[in-house]
């Protein structure tokens, strides 16, 4: 791993809001980048104004301390602005995660030497179209999933790729899925796992009714168009966001985005699939 100049003065620390253990953290973190002569802040994901000057600039990193969730919320901030982040495990799960609380003090040592490189993954853009005119629209990084209401009835979705008509899903969701995205929803329903490095999209049916039932890898750069036809509509999410309501008619449009997550890595590259064995052998979240 290459040795440069540490690019990062001032630092902003934002900690998962209902985690004591992470505020207190960020405090502690806070206090040591003080002591090595940096700027430093901290504060929650849901502060505005601390927000607010990570969009104006101030900031050459973010370090996050939560789960993957806290992970993507800042990732939405984050990537319009090019905006560096180092994620902190406070969290069960961890596939985005780079560093582990005991690690925290050497980790930021490496950042002041040099010692890190960077890692930027493909995101998405989606947008809610209904009769030619955009509704709504969203950046993410690992999927965006065009689902049933809450009637529960099956969602009717003709879905074209680059313009040309594929099929029509009967099912309970597509999730339309970033190589990132893969080990999130898209692997609970039994999609491929993907390399964080592509930059291919995943579509993945959820519970097909007589409809394709295999998940579809699609070139780099393909458009995805998907159509509610089913009278009784739909809803469509960004990252888990609040669910925007569909009617019969409405259009998601997907691409790549025009931005990428850059994260600061220090582990080295074949790093992901160790993670992810061990992750799948020993899942802290069913207790294993």
């Amino acid at each position: 791993m290459s040795e440069k100049a540490n690019q990062f003065k001032s630092i902003a620390v934002m900690a998962h809001p209902q985690v004591e253990r992470a505020i207190v953290e960020a405090a502690q973190m806070v206090s040591y980048l003080h002591s090595l002569g940096l700027q430093a802040d901290s504060g929650f994901l849901n502060d505005e104004s601390l927000r607010r000057r990570v969009q104006a600039g101030e900031f050459d990193l973010l370090v996050t301390l939560g789960g993957d969730g806290t992970v993507l919320r800042a990732a939405h901030l984050c990537a319009p602005y090019n905006i560096p982040m180092l994620p902190v495990n406070m969290g069960s799960l961890g596939f985005l995660i780079e560093v582990r609380p005991p690690e925290w003090q050497k980790v930021v040592e490496r950042l002041v030497s040099g010692d890190y490189r960077f890692e930027d993954r493909m995101m998405l853009y989606a947008g809610v179209i209904r009769r030619e005119k955009l509704l709504a629209s969203w950046d993410v990084l690992n999927d965006v999933v065009i689902a049933r209401a809450a009637d529960l009835r099956p969602v009717h979705l003709r879905t074209s790729l680059d313009g040309q008509a594929v099929t029509t899903y009967v099912a309970d969701a597509l999730i339309v899925s970033t190589p990132t995205g893969s080990t999130a929803y898209a692997l609970a329903t039994g999609g491929p796992i993907l390399p964080p490095d592509l930059r291919n999209i995943l579509l993945v049916p959820v519970a097909p009714h007589l409809s394709i039932d295999r998940a579809i890898v699609l070139a780099k750069g393909s458009k995805v168009s998907v159509t509610v036809i089913s009278d009784h509509g739909g809803v469509v999410s960004g990252d888990g966001q609040t669910p925007f309501a569909l009617e019969q008619g409405d259009r998601v449009e997907v691409r790549v985005s025009e931005y990428v997550t850059r994260f600061v890595r220090l582990q080295p590259a074949g790093y992901f699939y160790a993670n992810l064995v061990t992750l799948m052998d020993q899942n802290p979240s069913a207790g294993v």
